[in-house]
């Protein structure tokens, strides 16, 4: 799959880090490229901060290890996940494929510790016979595991590592080292897809690690993982192991969590809730191609079930007396966003990364519309265009069409990404 544009990437870094680097409010949308411009560096740097072994931040971090958080204590944040490690790589990843070339260090340490963590035995299991060792979610920064109580496994950070490391690989074999895609990186791949091809179909903790069941982000990382290790094994002439399930995930993707409105974030669980959760916003950012069709197996974010679930993911937040800070905010704009209505941890308030999440998806929808030149409105997507465009109607936009609404479609779309930059945090 593709990289993401560079606005998407420097939007995504610069709100890693925006909370401990200036502390106020994002800048409204009139201003937002000239604060991605000015915060990319920083961000960057503080994602950098903590990573060992030299990250500023993360003392005692071994080498190649992501700290989610030098916080020790409410919460105590000091260990590194499997699943965030692995996003944040990829974005590190992105940064070097657009010309970022100091950060490539960082990845070859990261590959070498996700090798020594894959063999650790840990409450989840062991590596040899069964794989399952890989399934758990976090572990000490020095490397070794972690005793404590926790939800696990995780399923999805297997998928989110294979996913990572498969575009540096593809990078290596673009620029002539293929040996080296072969012989150090695939090993550390396939014995993730090897897990992912195993465990998919088995219940585990989703990524907020308080619901065991089948999760949409775990499933939706799992089938590219899948698909684009088979597309890697193939360039490089190695049998994956694993990846002949990526039809079976992609039919589950599609059927099971789909209610006719909204995708359930958490199904084969009993969870009492509405099942509207950031789980299936978040990710589809995860698995964004710009390339990519909308009816993609994978569930891109211009999809039309997609746009559907984001307007009633949206929607479930506007109610007032849940959150109060959305009060009088037309169907129009941007609002405050959640993990999902039924949150209590830390008071369950916005998370300013769940609000600009919602952007992200949209930004990302847009740069489909324009790679792929139309724009499809069905009756599953209509509600969602008409609260930003209210003369939408089924049908096929295309820019050459005579006095097209094309452009003034994407424009009203775009418009309404940038409001929830500029929502107050």
């Amino acid at each position: 799959m593709g990289v993401l544009s560079t606005k998407s990437i420097a939007l995504l870094s610069a709100l890693a880090a925006c909370s401990v680097t200036n502390g106020r409010s994002l800048p409204r949308a009139d201003d937002l490229d000239v604060f991605v411009q000015k915060q990319r560096a920083l961000s960057l740097q503080n994602v950098l901060n903590n990573i060992g072994p030299d990250g500023s931040r993360v003392a005692g971090a071994k080498a190649g290890v992501i700290v989610a958080s030098p916080s020790t204590e409410n919460p105590n944040y000091f260990y590194t996940w499997s699943r965030d490690a692995a996003l944040t790589m990829k974005m590190i990843i992105d940064e070097f494929l657009l010309g970022e070339e100091q950060l490539e260090s960082y990845i070859e340490d990261y590959v070498h510790s996700q090798a020594m963590l894959q063999t650790v035995t840990n409450p989840s299991g062991t590596f040899l016979p069964n794989g399952a060792g890989i399934g758990e979610p976090k572990y000490n920064v020095d490397l070794t595991r972690f005793n404590g109580a926790w939800g696990r496994p995780q399923r999805d950070g297997p998928a989110l590592r294979a996913i990572a490391l498969i575009a540096y690989s593809n990078w290596l074999i673009s620029n002539d080292q293929e040996d080296k895609a072969k012989t150090v990186v695939w090993p550390v791949i396939q014995n993730d897809l090897s897990y992912v091809g195993q465990y998919w179909n088995s219940t585990g903790f989703d990524l907020w690690e308080e619901v065991q069941g089948s999760s949409f982000f775990a499933t939706q990382n799992q089938f590219r993982a899948l698909a684009e290790g088979s597309a890697l094994a193939e360039s490089i002439g190695v049998q994956c192991t694993g990846c002949d399930q990526a039809p079976q995930v992609a039919c589950f993707l599609n059927e099971a969590y789909w209610n006719g409105e909204y995708f359930i974030a958490n199904i084969n669980s009993n969870t009492g809730r509405n099942g509207r959760d950031a789980n299936t916003v978040i990710g589809a950012i995860s698995v964004f191609d710009v390339n990519a069709s909308c009816d993609d197996a994978s569930i891109q974010p211009c999809n039309s079930r997609g746009l559907s679930n984001f307007k009633a993911f949206v929607d479930a937040f506007r109610n007032s007396t849940l959150y109060p800070i959305n009060e009088g905010i037309s169907q129009a704009e941007g609002i405050a966003l959640g993990r999902y209505t039924e949150d209590v941890y830390f008071d369950g308030n916005p998370w300013y990364l769940i609000t600009a999440s919602a952007a992200e998806y949209l930004y990302d929808a847009v740069a489909q519309w324009k790679t792929q030149g139309s724009l499809t409105i069905d009756e599953t997507s209509l509600a969602f265009f008409q609260d930003i465009y209210p003369t939408a109607r089924t049908k096929t936009y295309t820019p050459k069409d005579k006095c097209s609404e094309f452009p003034s479609i994407l424009a009203a779309v775009t418009k309404y990404a940038e409001s929830f930059v500029a929502v107050p945090t």
